[in-house]
């Protein structure tokens, strides 16, 4: 069914009153926009930050009075407010984003394609994901610096961490490359729902083990990794430095992205006390930093 799509700007102090009014006059649904830009990044634990300038759009059914609506959002928010009406043709909006996702190579031998088409190519490594499990596909520049660095290296019977694992797309991958185990651990356990059924998509299911933090064996952080990946955000991978280091066994390597390059200086100073580091490798305005840990 088509549907009715009503678009206004706000700000950070009155996004609360016209949200109400959006949901008063019948919206089905309100989402929120950065009007100017400003991307929020690295919220504290706890914080739902917001932007200065603000674009709400509240979505309602297509046989609603334009008219009457437009009236009962002035008598609320003011006849100042600037109101976009716009009508929107029904679609399958999983559809589209499958038709959008395509198969995508990661150095010379790794693939990683949407479960739903044939890989490009059947001696490759393909790595059959599902699109619709919005953890980590490999369309982002930081899972692909990640991956990229995996196909790179010789993984063959190493044990391996991944540190917010996501869908699994890494722990997968480094299997798949010849790793002898993995371990993926996330605070969210619909990622570790994700990475199982990934994991049983590809065959590697008796080779990776999930965990919550909490659940990690207190014996995994005493030096067991070869190989430990975290693709997560520079102020988590700060304060998570001297953990990470003691996941990693001397001489083996630690990966991490997820880091802006405006960020890098803090994270090489973070790890510099148990790594030697490696050039940062850039990608849109994204980073990698790898390095190997130091010996004792």
């Amino acid at each position: 069914m088509p549907w009715i799509q009503l678009t206004l700007q706000t700000d950070k102090a009155s996004h609360d009153k016209a949200e109400q009014a959006l949901l008063d006059a019948g919206a089905l649904s309100v989402t929120y926009k950065d009007a100017e830009d400003k991307p929020v990044l690295e919220p504290l634990p706890g914080e739902t930050p917001l932007w200065d300038k603000i674009i709400l759009t509240g979505l309602f059914e297509a046989e609603i009075n334009t008219e009457s609506l437009k009236l009962q959002i002035n008598s609320q928010l003011g006849e100042q407010t600037s109101l976009k009406l716009e009508a929107l043709e029904d679609k399958d909006w999983v559809r589209a984003w499958m038709d959008d996702y395509k198969p995508m190579q990661f150095g010379k031998r790794l693939w990683v394609c949407p479960k739903h088409l044939p890989p490009p190519q059947t001696d490759a490594i393909n790595l059959m994901l599902d699109p619709g499990l919005a953890f980590g596909t490999g369309t982002h520049p930081t899972t692909a610096l990640c991956l990229e660095w995996l196909d790179s290296t010789d993984t063959k019977n190493k044990q391996v961490l991944d540190f917010g694992c996501g869908s699994g797309v890494l722990a997968i991958a480094a299997l798949m490359l010849g790793a002898k185990h993995c371990d993926g651990t996330d605070i969210d356990p619909q990622a570790l729902t994700a990475s199982k059924d990934n994991a049983l998509e590809n065959k590697v299911a008796e080779k990776l083990d999930l965990y919550l933090p909490v659940d990690m064996p207190a014996s995994q952080s005493q030096g067991n990794y070869d190989i430990v990946l975290a693709n997560i955000l520079a102020g988590p991978l700060t304060e998570l430095a001297e953990q990470l280091a003691n996941y990693c066994k001397p001489g083996g390597d630690i990966v991490l992205s997820g880091i802006l390059e405006t960020q890098s200086e803090k994270i090489i100073q973070a790890y510099s006390p148990w790594f030697n580091l490696d050039p940062i490798i850039v990608k849109d305005e994204w980073i990698r930093v790898t390095g190997k840990k130091k010996e004792p």
